[in-house]
């Protein structure tokens, strides 16, 4: 029997009932896709025919909005401009058992949507990656490759090697995921604070590849090589102090104390060789840069400590939250995701 994503029922390969009925939101943000959001509402459609698929119009002024209702899906809007404020107005409004996040440039595979939301179900994870295997040579321009691997490889180093690709636009989640998810982000950046946050709480994680294309004819794209990898790069500065405090200010104070030292050690030895301090002006600026050292240091201190109070806490709402049921059995009336 094939696998069949509607309201009544859940299967895996073999046929049996997976998971009682979960609701299966398909959440796309948009901005000026109008020649590429009819396909992917009709392909995510056709892949998970009992999923709700809803478009949010970042104000758009080529008619997406009105080609995405066209095409079946439930279309809101977002007058906020930018990706993060998008999927964050997504995440508190829509409740679902299951959320598809996916760009609606028509890139991703549709057709992996079933294996992902399986995969989810199956091992109870709270967030799927996709990873992009780029099937076409123009799938992937080389800026965006190089600082794709840069990128997710300075998460890796500081947050946990989990991922390969760390800024997929196509994630499933757990409703544990999206409503302990704390919404910061504005624009591209908000892939990193995703990935970010389910490392930091410890969440059962997974990613699997999947296809990925280049755009159709007359969809340009929004992304700006140089613009938003140093706003990810900023995200990544800022989640840094925020869950490692102790790891920021101890570098900080590492630079300013050697840059004391580098300052001052000149000073400290002709004063040892004639008793004299003539540059007592050098002096003084070593002596407020090793202050400013030790007064981060301490800082990093006091906060690690409200870090951990406050991961704690984070967690203790998370675990609140009930998982994705997995055994197996009749599935109950069907129900829309909503509101």
């Amino acid at each position: 029997m094939s696998r069949n994503f509607t309201p009544e029922s859940r299967y895996t390969e073999e046929g049996t009932i997976l998971a009682p009925c979960l609701r299966i939101a398909v959440l796309i943000p948009c901005y000026n896709e109008a020649a590429s959001i009819g396909d992917v509402v009709r392909a995510f459609r056709a892949a998970l025919p009992g999923a709700v698929l809803y478009v949010y119009d970042n104000n758009s002024s080529d008619g997406t909005a009105e080609i995405a209702a066209g095409a079946g899906a439930l279309v809101r809007h977002e007058p906020l401009q930018g990706k993060g404020h998008v999927v964050c107005r997504m995440f508190s409004e829509i409740d679902a058992e299951v959320y598809v996040l996916v760009d609606g440039d028509g890139t991703y595979h549709a057709a992996s949507a079933p294996r992902l939301v399986e995969r989810l179900i199956r091992d109870g994870l709270d967030m799927l990656c996709a990873a992009r295997m780029d099937t076409l040579p123009g799938a992937f321009r080389p800026g965006h490759r190089l600082g794709n691997r840069l990128l997710t490889w300075m998460v890796a180093a500081i947050f946990g090697d989990r991922f390969s690709d760390m800024l997929t636009g196509y994630r499933v989640f757990s409703r544990r995921f999206v409503r302990s998810f704390p919404a910061l982000s504005t624009g591209f950046e908000i892939e990193t604070q995703l990935t970010v946050h389910a490392l930091e709480m410890r969440m059962r994680v997974a990613e699997i590849p999947t296809p990925y294309v280049e755009r159709p004819a007359g969809s340009i794209s929004k992304l700006r090589t140089y613009r938003d990898g140093w706003r990810i790069l900023r995200t990544i500065a800022y989640l840094v102090k925020e869950e490692r405090p102790l790891t920021f200010f101890s570098t900080l104070f590492a630079c300013l104390a050697t840059a004391s030292v580098l300052l001052g050690w000149p000073v400290v030895v002709e004063f040892m060789e004639t008793g004299l301090v003539p540059r007592f002006p050098t002096a003084i600026l070593a002596t407020g840069i090793m202050l400013l050292a030790f007064l981060s240091l301490s800082s990093g201190l006091i906060l690690d400590s409200v870090y951990h109070g406050r991961l704690e806490l984070k967690r203790l709402h998370y675990l609140a939250i009930p998982s994705l049921p997995r055994e197996t059995g009749p599935c109950p009336e069907a129900s829309r995701a909503g509101p």
